[in-house]
């Protein structure tokens, strides 16, 4: 009798694989809804990290002296963080290794602000977001671009673009001033989320299909800002 009881639960419930790939991969994720309610004015710390498309690991190669021009390479998570009070994800966009950091900055802040977030200052690494457009971009938006500037940088080629022109002034007279005035120090916030997300969901991800590997990290993202959630 036990075992006819045990045979219909079988049946009527389904495994993990069934869940993931009927359901799982086909829902629009979005982000906890609960960290977009406008309040004060937000900092956002906007940074990538590479996630493995596979959790083979690179010495799979050498041994089976695979080619390695067909490795499967990396994806890119791109995140905007929340002030430093909360740490939660705000915005996230997940592209292939070959985008450049810098032309992701746009989409980022503008999802942030479409969500009526105030947004205060934006703070990014000057190596993958310095750039005329970016700081032009927040500066139509009324939001402080936070970016260091790269260490060749000169005011003459800043001539159409005030906002990095005054930023690379104040920077090269006293950098160390200008990162504490700024908060610019408060970017590890985007480093601390990413290492969270990867102790909690490894490093990879286990869907092999674009769109299902975007909606497994948007996943995992949401999972993230509910686990942290005050």
């Amino acid at each position: 009798m036990m075992s006819e009881h045990i045979k219909r639960l079988q049946e009527i419930v389904p495994d993990f694989t069934t869940i993931w790939w009927g359901r799982v991969v086909k829902m629009k994720i979005n982000l906890d809804p609960k960290v977009n309610i406008k309040r004060d004015s937000i900092v956002i710390a906007v940074d990538s990290t590479g996630i493995k498309v596979t959790n083979r690991g690179e010495w799979i190669l050498d041994k089976w002296k695979k080619n390695k021009r067909n490795r499967k390479g990396f994806i890119k998570i791109y995140v905007a963080t929340v002030n430093i009070k909360t740490k939660k994800i705000v915005s996230m966009d997940v592209t292939k290794e070959n985008v450049h950091d810098g032309n992701i900055l746009k989409e980022l802040v503008g999802d942030v602000v479409s969500k009526n977030n105030n947004i205060q200052k934006v703070l990014a690494d000057g190596a993958s977001y310095d750039s005329n457009d970016n700081f032009k971009y927040l500066d139509e938006l009324r939001i402080t671009p936070v970016i260091k500037v790269r260490k060749n940088s000169t005011i003459k080629n800043n001539a159409n673009c005030i906002p990095r022109k005054l930023s690379v002034l104040e920077q090269f007279k006293d950098i160390k001033r200008w990162k504490k005035k700024y908060g610019y120090e408060y970017r590890w916030i985007t480093e601390s989320a990413f290492s969270s997300i990867k102790r909690m969901f490894g490093e990879h991800v286990s869907s092999v299909k674009w769109n299902n590997i975007v909606n497994e990290l948007m996943l995992k993202a949401s999972l993230y800002n509910m686990f942290i959630r005050q």
